[in-house]
Order: C-alpha cells, then structure tokens, then sequence
C-alpha cells in the first residue's frame, strides 16, 4: 500500500477584527437604506459618539464620510460595475451584501486606499456583519473588481455616448436617466454643460456659513476659524475643508448659521427688490427648517420690520424656532398651513414661499436622494406648489414682492409652476430678479434666476420676483 500524504494541519480559526471606521460607514449606510434617512443627519450623531468613545480621531472621522458620501455618490457607477463581477441579477444579492460591496469598490476605485488592503478590509467587514460564507463571496467580487482601474471598468460597462447619450452619462457620472434627462432638459446647451453639471453633483460641497446681519460679521466668522470669503453673499464665509462648524461660538450662539449660498442669495434678492410703500411685514411661508427665516429676520430687524415665519410641521416649526432665537428684532413662529392660512389676504409687504419640492438642487449634499427619488414623485408635489404660490400672491398686498423658490432645477417644478400660477389668477407680474444679485454671472436670459453647482459653486436654487398688482 502507498503511503497516504500528511495531512495538513487545520489552520486555528480566527475572529474577525471590528474596523471601527468602515462598521461606522456600513451602519450609516444601512440607516439610508433600511430607514430611507438621510447620510447628512444619520453620520454626525454616529462621528459623534465613536468620539467619545474613544475610538475616532479626525483622519478616522474624515475617511469614515468620504466613505459614505463617496459610496453614496458612485452607487450607480459602482453598481453597473458589481453586475459585470457576478453570475445574477444585481436584485437577487441581499442588500446589507451590496453595501459591503459598494463600500469594497470605493475604496478600490475611489480613493488612494492601497488594493490589498481595500479588499482585506472589506473582508473583514463581510466577516463581521454578513459572517464567513459570505464574505468569500465579497472577496471573489472585490478581487474581480481590483483588476481594473475606474476608467476601464467606465469604459466597459457604459453604453457608448453615441448609441445612447443619455444612459452614457448615467453610468458614467452615477445619477438615474431620468434625472440626466431632467437636468439636461433645464440647463440646455450641448454635453460638456451636462457634464460639467453632473461632475459637480459628485463633488464635497463646501460648508458655507452665514453671518446675521445685526448679530456678527463676515470678519468675526474668518477670526474664529479658517474660512475663505464667500463668493457671491456680502454674509457669506467658506469653512477650510475639515473645519467643525458646531465648534464655532457664534454658530452655537444662532448669530451665525450653517447655509448654502444660493440659499442666501434667494432671500437676499427678495429683501432687496425694489418695493413702494410700506415695507413693515415680511413673510416667510415655508420656513422650516428655518436658514432663510433666520437670514430675513436679521435683515427685517435693521429696517424696523417684523416677520412672520410659518411652517406646516410642529417639529420644523420648532427648528425655526431655534434659528430665530436671538434675532433682536420682532418675529413669531407659527405651525400652520400655507394652503389654508390664517392671515387675511394682502396683509404682506414682502413673502417668500420656497416651496417643497424633488430636492434635484441639493444632490451634492443628499447623494442618496438621486436613487430615492422617481419621476412620478413631481405629479405629487405639482398641485402643493401650485397652492402654496397661489396662496403667496393672496398674502401679498397690492404693490408687494412675492419670491417663489426651490431647490430644484426641474421645470416641472420652477418655470412651468410659475406660467401656470399667473395665468390662472393674474394681478400679478414677473420682475427681473438678476439686477438683485450684483456680480453673479451666467444667470441666463431672466426674469427668473436659476443657480447652478458647476457655474456658481451653489446649490441649484431657482427663484422667480413677482409682483402683486392688482
């Protein structure tokens, strides 16, 4: 008989290793899709409390988002790319199994994150959370993955710009056709725009700050921490990049805010427009969750007028709440619906309705709400916008300034909204918002306004200056 071989010896088997930073990332990334939250409010409480636990430093706290955002941002490149790896329809693998794998190819094609340990620690992860069977599978994946760069794997799973341009800039640049076509349709022009669009939608955005006119200055702000001046708002600072806003007095304090600059520009324009007589009572008719309101309050207490901020929602009503508090001038908060509101018609001089809306404006900072959103999400939002702005021009007084604002681009929901509204009641007419935001370019052929993230560096708020006159 022939001798048998020796048998080798078992390896002992080995716990996997919990990576704090990637568990963080995976739990967040979980939460958007279990719960259908949003990455901007589910990550800082989860930054917030590995710091006092000791497990986060700044460099764990700034991979951690780069990993949730990056993924969120890439999931629809990433996931074409996952299909071409594996032998079944991408529907068919668990949920938590793809977050793992979209986590996996982020880190391999998205970041400067060596291969080896891309792949290791994604392994690790699967171990933890989905246990050792399927974590073979994750590695089988990520190592199919591993084998190309970005731009290979682009050119491979993207159908060429010629055949379809449409999915073309889909996959390449990771945002639903639909929502392609929508923004192609808004913007105009040729392809390098589109793309410039999409591009910027998949970039950080800046943290923005605003300084109340009253209550602190562009120049306290750049003392307390390192900023650079805003670009278009005479209130605007940008934050250095990993800069903690939270940590700065005056944003604690509510004498200076957190907000988006075209956010900014939007009620800038509205309390600049040009307006005959009285100008005592101003209204802000959708104010949650309350940067504008606090932004018109601070500019209505230097002109000795009030304003009046409602909101439908008790819980954003007591968001506003907090983002007035402080303002020195006279204001109240009310919980009431644009819709049927209790104030008498024409009892404004100036009011804005920035009405809710598909939120295509804000995808840099809500990348998730690309793949949350349907087209068939507008018809639901149509009639309330329509509402809301029809309940604006009542509100306002013969003479007075109604501003209609999204933070969208769709013309479904901005120009469309608009025409609509003012030939159905009349007494009312477009005024040139442009001359309101001095030294801002390429704000197209007017009346309305709309902002661009590449053109800009904001988000994509639109806005349409009516005025009451009849």
């Amino acid at each position: 008989m022939s001798e048998q071989a020796p048998r080798r010896p078992h390896k002992p088997y080995r716990r996997p290793q919990k990576d704090p930073v990637r568990m963080l990332a995976f739990e967040a990334l979980r939460a958007v899709d279990e719960r259908d939250a949003y990455a901007n409010l589910v990550l800082p409480p989860l930054l917030k409390k590995a710091r006092e636990k000791g497990d986060f430093d700044g460099r764990d706290a700034a991979l951690a988002t780069e990993l949730v955002y990056g993924t969120l941002r890439r999931q629809g490149t990433y996931d074409a790319i996952i299909s071409a790896c594996i032998d079944r329809p991408l529907r068919e693998v668990d949920p938590p199994v793809l977050d793992v794998l979209a986590l996996g190819a982020h880190q391999l094609l998205g970041t400067r994150i060596p291969t080896h340990a891309a792949v290791s620690a994604s392994v690790e992860l699967a171990r933890v959370v989905l246990g050792d069977g399927r974590a073979k599978f994750v590695n089988a994946v990520l190592r199919k993955i591993s084998r190309q760069d970005l731009d290979a794997w682009v050119a491979q799973v993207a159908p060429p710009y010629d055949a379809d341009p449409e999915d073309h800039l889909a996959v390449v640049h990771s945002h639903p056709r639909w929502v392609v076509s929508a923004l192609w349709d808004s913007l105009g022009g040729g392809r390098a725009g589109i793309e410039d669009l999409l591009e910027a939608d998949n970039e950080r955005p800046e943290v923005t700050l605003v300084a109340r006119p009253g209550r602190s200055t562009t120049e306290e702000l750049a003392a307390a921490t390192e900023t650079l001046p805003g670009r278009w708002s005479p209130y605007a600072v940008r934050m250095a990049e990993g800069g903690e806003p939270g940590a700065i007095e005056a944003v604690k304090d509510g004498s200076a805010g957190v907000q988006d600059e075209g956010s900014q520009l939007v009620a800038l324009a509205l309390a600049n427009a040009p307006l005959e007589g009285a100008d005592a009572r101003w209204l802000d008719g959708c104010a949650g969750p309350g940067g504008k309101a606090a932004l018109l309050a601070a500019l209505a207490s230097e002109r000795g007028a009030a304003l009046l901020a409602s909101e439908k929602q008790p819980h954003r009503a007591r968001l506003v709440e907090r983002a007035l508090a402080g303002n020195p001038g006279p204001y109240q908060v009310i919980a009431a619906d644009g819709t049927r509101p209790p104030w008498l018609p024409g009892s404004f001089d100036r009011v804005l309705m920035d009405v809710p809306c598909s939120g295509l404006g804000a995808l840099r900072r809500r990348p998730e709400a690309r793949w949350r959103r349907r087209p068939e999400d507008l018809d639901g939002f149509a009639p309330l916008q329509r509402a809301l702005l029809t309940e604006a021009l009542r509100a306002v007084r013969v003479g007075g300034i109604v501003g209609y604002a999204t933070c969208s681009p769709h013309l479904a929901e901005t120009r469309v909204v608009v025409d609509d509204v003012l030939k159905k009641i009349g007494g009312a007419e477009l005024i040139d918002a442009r001359p309101l935001l001095p030294g801002v370019p390429a704000l197209g052929d007017g009346p309305d306004v709309q902002l661009w993230p590449h053109l800009h560096g904001t988000d994509a708020m639109y806005l349409a200056l009516l005025r009451r006159t009849a």
